[in-house]
């Protein structure tokens, strides 16, 4: 299917099926930290601890591990978050400047490294984060200039750069117009679903290299109410995630 009309009243933005991408990336991930770093990630993970992961754990985003009321639970110590990071323990959405085919992530610059044409947040932990724990990507504004046929720079680690790293995965990326793995025999980037108001086609024009596209690609799952209720009256009620995504 390819969507092409505009949501009615009443029903979920496109915002809030972003939201319910997210979340499914910490579905049947058990006990692990979930490290959201976004808006709607992050009101994906807390959504995703209040349904479907209840032993999924999320921290203040410094040193302590929070329930959903803001609750300290434990204490998260440098050496202890290493510890997750390093043993396949953490879950991270990052964002990404750049993404090619094989999900290697360029965050660091545009152009060559010796002298780029724009500096960007540099290479920070993204090569740990991907190297020995799952990581996914959340990207806002999906275009041929994020969407590339290869980075300029390797920051975070795709799978033809992964070669012996235990842990290293990439269970999706999600973006405003669909949601992507890498289930496809040569770890390439594949079509999984686009969101409601969004075609096929549209997806493969803002993309800088050849998806894998099934025969019939669905749609993204639609929120259940329970769901719809808790994103917009308990999660983010001040509809900010409309902000990044005001389609």
């Amino acid at each position: 299917m390819s969507g092409t009309t505009s949501p009615g009243p009443g029903v979920p933005s496109r915002a809030e099926y972003c939201v319910i991408a997210c979340a499914e990336a910490w579905r049947d991930g058990g006990e692990i930290l979930a490290s959201p770093m976004g808006l709607i990630p992050s009101a994906g993970a807390r959504l995703a601890k209040r349904t479907f992961a209840p032993d999924l754990l999320l921290t203040d985003g410094e040193a302590m591990i929070v329930d959903l009321d803001g609750t300290v639970e434990g204490w998260l110590p440098y050496r202890k978050h290493l510890e997750l990071v390093t043993g396949g323990r953490r879950h991270v959405m990052m964002g990404a400047s750049q993404i090619d085919r094989y999900g290697n992530q360029n965050i660091s610059c545009v152009g060559d490294w010796a002298k780029p044409a724009r500096q960007l947040l540099g290479v920070r932990g993204a090569p740990v984060n991907t190297l020995n724990n799952p990581t996914s990507y959340w990207i806002p504004r999906h275009s041929r200039r994020v969407f590339v046929e290869k980075v300029d720079m390797v920051c975070g680690v795709g799978y033809d750069h992964a070669a012996g790293a235990p842990y290293h995965r990439v269970p999706r990326v999600v973006s405003d117009l669909g949601v992507f793995d890498f289930a496809t025999p040569d770890r390439t980037m594949r079509l999984v679903s686009v969101h409601p108001g969004v075609a096929v086609d549209q997806v493969r024009a803002a993309t800088g290299f050849d998806l894998v596209i099934g025969d019939e690609v669905p749609y993204t799952r639609e929120p259940t109410a329970a769901e719809l209720r808790l994103i917009r009256e308990v999660i983010d009620p001040g509809n900010t995630r409309a902000g990044e995504v005001p389609v």
